[in-house]
């Protein structure tokens, strides 16, 4: 976490658009969190339709994040993915990032990356968005690719 540079940007009126939200069930306590404060910040944001897809771990998101975004405004892709003692983890982190970028190109649809890639669980908690946490990444994923779809419309 930079602590510094985050837009101040809370909400925006996306009445109208539909989300897509998928998310890993491995660290579920973090992920089941980050799940519904995404779903909270949709509908903060006007959003009426949210649909919800669940997944085994982070290297599945992307093939199911496409399929979100072939019906969806938006879609927002959640993990966690804590470093090991080999080199999975930059593998992992490196197949998703690719993925969730390649379709939100692919599909011309706003793809959060809401995946959590950190080196201690202790460094997860404080970006999942609970009461004590410093960031809520499901919450600024969901309002990012909102806002992104916003500028895209503004564009058309």
């Amino acid at each position: 976490m930079a602590g510094f540079g985050e837009p101040d940007v809370s909400t925006v009126d996306a009445t109208g658009l539909t989300v897509g939200v998928v998310a890993a069930r491995w660290h579920g306590d973090l992920t089941d969190h980050m799940l519904a404060r995404a779903v909270d910040a949709a509908k903060a944001c006007g959003v009426h339709e949210v649909t919800v897809a669940r997944v085994a771990g982070s290297v599945e998101l992307p093939v199911v994040a496409q399929a979100l975004a072939r019906r969806c405004d938006v879609v927002v892709a959640l993990g966690v993915v804590i470093r090991g003692e080999t080199a999975h983890f930059d593998y992992v982190c490196k197949s998703v990032t690719e993925g969730l970028t390649r379709v939100a190109l692919d599909e011309s649809t706003p793809v959060a990356h809401g995946v959590l890639t950190v080196n201690t669980l202790d460094q997860a908690r404080a970006r999942a968005g609970f009461a004590d946490s410093a960031e809520d990444k499901g919450w600024s994923a969901t309002v990012a690719a909102l806002d992104a779809a916003l500028a895209i419309r503004v564009t058309s």
